[in-house]
């Protein structure tokens, strides 16, 4: 997941506010705050396009790294690796390509392509290797299973726990009732049923009466 993170991000760089200084971005189109600061939606954005949607949709670093930290702390790691979200403590954040002792390189959304322009607010998509001392946390997002189960394995994952659960006790004279009625046959009387097979189930049981 990490290189496709990194290949998708990588097809940016070089992507700029248009008009120049607007924060008119297709990232802030995408998130739904066009014309805002936009280095969070790029990497929302980047995580999207991924197939791996981040959990916790923001716009502002400070939020995205207090959820993680409530939610998901094992996520925020200390030795940061290339794919991982970078945040900053002037306010900014990117995905992180590489690191050394002292430095990391990211891909960063609105920041400027060197040291002379705003470093959080720059208009562009660029790479940039600043100092570790700037890096408040890194963050490495983990896909739970759930998040991309299909209908099917969602459907089979819910009949398999309810298959271990028991008939309630008030339900079972009236269940040996309607086995013996033939309503049902009295297989899996845990497991989840269509609205056709409902129905068939209350037309047969009008058919006994």
């Amino acid at each position: 997941m990490n290189r496709n993170i990194l290949q998708i991000a990588a097809g940016e760089l070089g992507v700029t506010e248009s008009p120049s200084g607007s924060n008119q971005t297709g990232y802030g189109r995408w998130y739904g705050l066009n014309g805002q600061p936009w280095c969070m939606m790029f990497v929302q954005w980047c995580f999207a396009q991924a197939g791996a949607p981040l959990p916790f949709k923001t716009a502002s670093c400070s939020a995205l790294l207090r959820w993680y930290r409530e939610n998901r702390p094992q996520d925020v790691v200390t030795e940061p690796q290339p794919g991982d979200i970078v945040l900053y403590n002037f306010g900014h954040t990117g995905i992180l390509t590489g690191t050394t002792a002292k430095t990391v390189t990211a891909i960063e959304g609105n920041t400027s392509p060197g040291e002379a322009g705003s470093q959080s607010n720059g208009g562009g998509v660029y790479r940039r290797t600043r100092s570790r001392t700037l890096v408040t946390a890194c963050i490495r997002p983990t896909v739970r299973e759930e998040e991309h189960m299909t209908g099917k394995e969602i459907y089979d994952s819910l009949n398999q726990y309810l298959s271990r659960q028991s008939v309630p006790d008030w339900a079972g004279k009236e269940l040996e009732e309607a086995i013996r009625l033939g309503i049902t046959d009295g297989k899996e009387p845990m497991a989840l049923i269509p609205r056709y097979q409902a129905a068939i189930m209350a037309l047969r049981s009008a058919k006994t009466e």
